[in-house]
């Protein structure tokens, strides 16, 4: 089925990709980052299709084809751990891509689904001094707010994607959202007595009312006021990576050539390539530094952080000017990212043939040729990893640190890793193969499994900290976060496999209406 050609993300400006769908595994690796996905995803759900493959289209009172969507505005927090109703923003990239099986295009109110989404998505816009610069992380109907009421920089990406991506894309937020928080990058930031490093982006910022000079200022987090104390490390990336997606979208340059952003990167990305102990090309982290921002146990090297890292250096090499000091740090991005993509790769993959390997590792190897680079003791592998490991499939297991492997699945970094291009052809497949093959244990009743297995248990209570927000399958342990279908959506496409995310699309249709969890 032919399907209309695409544009790179984070790829040479210079020449247009035909659809990964039509191109051999060989040719499939060679498209950049997240060409194959993302277009795909702002044509194939904001424009018309006949795709047999995907459910019927409708038409708005406009008359122009969309999808039916799948509106409830009980969509709320994927914390599973209760709480007040909320309704967070970081979903509504679930409900663009959410396709309805019925063909119903309006709701009660006569006003079709999609445009009951982005009304409730408008509603969430954060204005400063008259200009859009983010959306709400939640709006809350009840009850103690907690930071409901701040721009988190990780949640506005897939917002900001959605508004690129509409037919008349909505580019000023996106913009003003990049140019805010670069200023913000500029403060100074200081916890206590320490000063944090020059490129650090904030976690999160807010709109507030100063009393004294009588107007709205900007009162950003670095990580002070959050429940860790835990710098973002993800922030930043996730700022290149939506500058790209910005630059790819509206074809305007001037944004990303600008001094100020372009300073802003290269702070951002000496804070990752400076010169220090490291014998891995991987990023050593705190524990709650990204997504999962509370103890979990990912201290060390996180699969997500990698392939963020790996993500936002591709990402970089290609808005990045060579001028001054531009072209030393090109050259150290390619640098790294040909070891960062050499070492997840050999060292965090596994399959059922690795895991036999692993198995029968020799330990106290020293010298250059050690097989057991990292002295894993055989004996450290959990159980459930030889139940849970099919012949068919693999994936990039949590963490790989001296003597410790993480055998856990976490979704966001596999996903990441094949829009990116850091898993190879082959290991892409293989991940959508165990998708497939372990559908129960990682999509279950309701999609996403954030993580792979839950901790329970005296290794929940060791590892974090007896957190009771984070009991088994709740939250970042296991719990259920349908807002990650569009990682899943853009990766199934990008690997040629549609019918994974339609399938999962399908149980959260059948489920999230009716299980009416406020929590979702």
């Amino acid at each position: 089925m032919s399907r209309p050609p695409v544009l790179e993300i984070a790829g040479d400006d210079s020449q247009q990709k035909t659809s990964p769908y039509n191109l051999t595994p060989t040719e499939t690796e060679n498209l950049e980052t997240v060409a194959e996905a993302w277009e795909h995803v702002i044509r194939d759900v904001f424009s018309t299709r006949t795709d047999s493959n995907i459910h019927t289209n409708a038409e708005d009172k406009s008359g122009r084809t969309v999808d039916n969507v799948n509106i409830k505005t009980t969509l709320q927090s994927c914390s599973n751990g209760g709480g007040p109703a909320i309704m967070e923003t970081r979903k509504w990239f679930l409900i663009i891509v959410m396709v309805e099986e019925n063909g119903a295009a309006e709701n009660g109110s006569g006003m079709s689904m999609m445009d009951e989404a982005w009304e409730q998505l408008s509603r969430s816009y954060v204005y400063f001094k008259g200009q859009r610069v983010g959306t709400l992380a939640a709006i809350d109907t009840g009850g103690e707010t907690l930071n409901y009421n701040q721009v988190f920089v990780r949640d506005f990406v897939p917002c900001g994607l959605a508004c690129l991506m509409k037919t008349d894309a909505d580019v000023d937020i996106v913009k003003n959202f990049l140019l805010k928080t670069l200023h913000l990058q500029g403060w100074e930031k200081r916890i206590d007595n320490f000063t944090l490093g020059e490129g650090v982006m904030p976690a999160s910022f807010k709109v507030i009312q100063d009393p004294d000079r009588q107007k709205e200022v900007l009162q950003a987090d670095f990580g002070g006021t959050a429940i860790g104390r835990v710098a973002p490390v993800d922030s930043g990336f996730w700022w290149i990576i939506l500058l790209r997606s910005y630059t790819k979208c509206t074809h305007d340059y001037s944004l990303s050539e600008l001094p100020e952003v372009q300073r802003g990167m290269k702070l951002i990305l000496n804070l990752c390539l400076s010169d220090g102990f490291d014998t891995f090309p991987t990023l050593l982290c705190a524990d709650g530094c990204s997504m999962i921002d509370r103890r979990m146990g990912i201290y060390g090297y996180p699969i997500e952080i990698q392939a963020l890292f790996f993500f936002a250096l591709r990402c970089a090499r290609q808005l990045l000017k060579p001028e001054h000091d531009g072209k030393e740090l090109i050259e150290r991005i390619d640098k790294r990212i040909t070891a960062l993509r050499y070492h997840i790769q050999n060292y965090y993959w596994l399959d059922f043939t690795q895991l036999n390997n692993i198995y029968r590792y020799k330990t106290e190897e020293y010298s250059h040729t050690a097989v057991n680079k990292f002295n894993v003791i055989p004996e450290s592998i959990p159980d459930w990893v030889f139940e849970f490991m099919p012949l068919r499939g693999g994936y990039f297991i949590g963490n790989v640190s001296p003597a410790r492997m993480d055998f856990r699945w976490f979704l966001v970094g596999n996903c990441i890793a094949i829009l990116s291009c850091l898993a190879t052809p082959a290991q892409a497949t293989a991940v959508m193969d165990l998708i497939e093959e372990r559908w129960a244990d990682l999509i279950g009743e309701m999609p996403l499994k954030i993580a792979y297995p839950a901790l329970e248990g005296h290794q929940w209570r060791i590892v974090t900290g007896c957190d009771p927000k984070n009991t088994r399958w709740s939250y970042h342990n296991g719990g259920s976060w349908p807002v990650l279908l569009w990682l899943l959506t853009a990766a199934s496409i990008k690997t040629g496999r549609p019918q994974i995310a339609k399938r999962a699309i399908e149980l959260v249709e059948q489920r999230l209406a009716k299980d009416g969890w406020p929590e979702y």
